[in-house]
């Protein structure tokens, strides 16, 4: 059990949410931006009660000890500029983010800084499997969902396409029906296991790219859309190979707004890319806002959830399985 700050809260973890990234942080994908020294306590998807609170939280938070919370992961410090506009997971100074940096969720206890934890209402605390993972899973693909929003690039007779039907495009598809304003969904995925949960959470067509050319998928799209091409791409992996594949289906004026994290760099052909003024768009994690803009939706019943609960004791096995891309859904660990 951590000791806790003045400004912190003891939270006794309920859920935690078994993330990609953890797999390779442990694999050493981030060891240049997130260096960590073992023995270190990852898991960045965290709820759970509060334990105690330390002298210096102010009454007005509203917390007392046995209050369901959600753990925003991103801790800026506060006053660079991104910290500033409420982005605190852009943190030009000294931001930190949890499970990367500051001990994670992967534990019974953790220590948290009172203005990082969102109170929930005790229906929602009923399912704290349902609450850790949007704090990543649910909320990132929702910030890039909003950005090709704003961009102008969805709507009636467009086109939206969810690459990856992980932990993250299983909430994608869900936010391109929400925000989408009518678009055709379609889901890229390498199964057709992850193509069912897509259609599932309101795919309007699925197509498994494994082995595809570029023109066996443009002959697919066609065939179930009239188009040969889509407006927009959230791209939840983040490989070389998908990204290309994306900006290979766009059309002109088209835009890609890439959350995964797999490659180190991704290419692309120049011509097009500029001919056509097609857009790629970085999107990372999201803020305070965005959690409870999805925490908002997830508890008005609007957000499906595909959920695994596992024990913490089968930990190194399941961040196995994550890493060789056997999991549908999202892996939770819940601790009550």
């Amino acid at each position: 059990m951590p000791g806790i700050g003045p400004d912190e809260i003891l939270l006794k973890v309920a859920a935690v949410g078994l993330c990609r990234s953890d797999y390779q942080l442990l694999d050493g994908y981030f060891k240049g931006p997130f260096p960590v020294d073992l023995p270190y306590i990852p898991g960045h998807e965290v709820t759970g009660r509060v334990a105690d609170l330390g002298s210096a939280v102010p009454s007005t938070v509203g917390y007392s000890e046995g209050d369901m919370v959600v753990v925003n992961p991103s801790w800026g410090d506060g006053t660079c500029r991104q910290c500033r506009e409420g982005n605190e997971q852009l943190c030009s100074g000294n931001g930190r983010w949890v499970g990367f940096g500051p001990p994670g969720g992967f534990a019974e206890y953790m220590a948290v800084e009172h203005r990082h934890a969102i109170r929930v209402s005790e229906e929602a605390a009923k399912t704290p499997e349902f609450l850790a993972p949007m704090t990543d899973a649910g909320m990132t693909p929702y910030r890039g969902m909003r950005k090709l929003r704003d961009a102008g690039k969805l709507g009636a007779d467009r086109t939206v396409a969810v690459t990856g039907i992980g932990g993250l495009g299983s909430y994608g598809i869900q936010y391109a029906k929400l925000l989408g304003g009518g678009a055709a969904v379609v889901a890229f995925a390498r199964t057709n296991s992850k193509l069912d949960v897509a259609k599932e959470n309101g795919a309007d067509h699925g197509i498994n790219v494994r082995d595809k050319s570029v023109e066996a998928l443009q002959d697919e799209l066609e065939r179930l859309t009239g188009r040969r091409t889509v407006d927009a791409i959230l791209d939840c992996v983040g490989s070389e190979a998908s990204v290309s594949m994306g900006f290979d289906l766009l059309g002109p004026e088209g835009a890609l707004a890439s959350v995964g994290l797999m490659s180190h760099r991704v290419e692309h052909r120049q011509f097009p890319f500029v001919g056509t003024e097609l857009s790629y768009l970085g999107s990372f994690w999201g803020n305070h806002l965005d959690l409870v803009e999805v925490l908002s939706l997830a508890e008005a019943g609007l957000v499906k959830h595909n959920v695994t609960k596992v024990r913490l004791e089968d930990i190194n096995e399941n961040l196995e399985a994550l890493g060789r891309g056997d999991v549908v859904g999202r892996q939770v660990i819940v601790f009550e």
